[in-house]
């Protein structure tokens, strides 16, 4: 062989071994994963966005105030918690929807006050008070009623409210329609003397009549709510007696009502019931009568309910509800309620039990009597 042809064929044979010598570098054994896909950029944890994390903690309805008051010059603003306006005054309050629900001080509907009006109309409801007086500080509510067919509730996310006072020189408190107020102490529940007053810069005192001297408040067992009035947290029976209100304001001074505190002992359950027949054995045409008598605390209503025979077939009865109250001496006052079932013409469908079912806050006790026909 030519010498030239041997050095071509053993160059030719050393480019071909490190052609594959570099082929095999490149083959390595494969890592876990390596046929994966991997992004371009570095991996990073998912951001959930914080309206949904909030959504996810806190479950409670948002409540939004749908309240706006009318100012001059067709202005509108929202009415902050409380607003001092004079006596005299203009007020319109407006609560965005199509079925609007209200409350404001109780006397405008007892005394049938024309100076209010409320209006409702396609997207609003609209609440006019004019020449505002003294007797109109209060509060002044709103919301949204949400109605099917006839019945309605209402909507708690959707309300509006703001407290009134309604300033007048000449009536540092709210007046009150009488001259004498009883206020009742309930040992479980805290009690309420309502001196309130027109303007939330008077300095108001409370005072005992007998004997005559200031009753100190000190902020914990007696304290001044300028919405509600002196309110005793814990009443005792030593709370008792007549007291009274001073107020004060740039130089003028003004005594309020007198109110008469009452302590109350409160029932441990429910109504404590008696009932009696006028006679348990009757002859045919004579009339009976039931009494169904209740006692309990003053503030506290009774319901009564009757099971007696004959109420299937429609018998005719009547019955009559009354109470009254009564003072036990010592401070002590106790509500008596009645109710009495009259039967006239007694027959035979007449005789049997007697039920007399009567229900206050705390519950209701059953109480029968059995009447005979001789």
């Amino acid at each position: 062989m030519k010498p030239w042809l041997l050095l071509s064929l053993l160059l030719l044979h050393q480019a071909l071994q490190n052609a594959i010598g570099q082929s095999a570098k490149n083959k390595h054994p494969k890592e876990p994963g390596e046929n994966k896909i991997k992004p371009a950029n570095k991996k990073v944890k998912p951001k959930i966005p914080k309206l949904k994390e909030r959504e996810s903690t806190d479950s409670s309805p948002k409540i939004y105030s749908i309240m706006t008051q009318v100012m001059d010059k067709g202005r509108f603003q929202k009415p902050a918690a409380t607003l001092s306006l004079a006596a005299g005054q203009s007020l319109e309050l407006r609560c965005k929807g199509n079925k609007i629900g209200w409350s404001y001080p109780s006397y405008h509907d007892t005394f049938k006050d024309s100076r209010l009006s409320i209006k409702q109309h396609d997207r609003y409801s609209q609440l006019i008070l004019a020449n505002s007086t003294a007797a109109d500080t209060g509060e002044y509510s709103c919301w949204l009623l949400l109605c099917s067919g006839y019945n309605c509730k209402k909507d708690e996310s959707r309300t509006g409210s703001t407290y009134i006072f309604f300033a007048d020189k000449g009536e540092l408190f709210v007046p009150s329609p009488s001259y004498f107020e009883v206020v009742y102490l309930n040992p479980d529940k805290p009690a309420v003397i309502p001196c309130r007053v027109t303007n939330p810069s008077t300095k108001v005192t409370l005072h005992q009549e007998f004997p005559a001297e200031e009753i100190k408040v000190d902020g914990t067992d007696i304290i001044y709510d300028i919405k509600k009035g002196f309110v005793y947290q814990h009443p005792m029976s030593e709370h008792k007696g007549v007291v009274y209100c001073r107020a004060e304001s740039r130089g003028a001074h003004q005594i309020s009502i007198k109110y008469q505190l009452l302590y109350v002992e409160v029932p441990s359950g429910p109504p404590s019931t008696t009932i009696k027949a006028s006679s348990n054995t009757v002859s045919g045409g004579d009339d009976v009568s039931i009494l169904c008598t209740v006692l309990g605390e003053p503030d506290v209503e009774v319901e009564f309910n009757w099971i007696y025979p004959g109420q299937e077939y429609e018998r005719p009865v009547i019955i009559q509800d009354t109470w009254r109250l009564i003072d036990r001496g010592i401070g002590h006052t106790t509500r008596i309620s009645e109710s009495v079932i009259s039967v006239e013409d007694f027959e035979t469908i007449d005789a049997g039990n007697y039920i007399c079912i009567a229900q206050n806050l705390r519950g209701q006790t059953t109480v029968a009597t059995h009447v005979e026909l001789i």
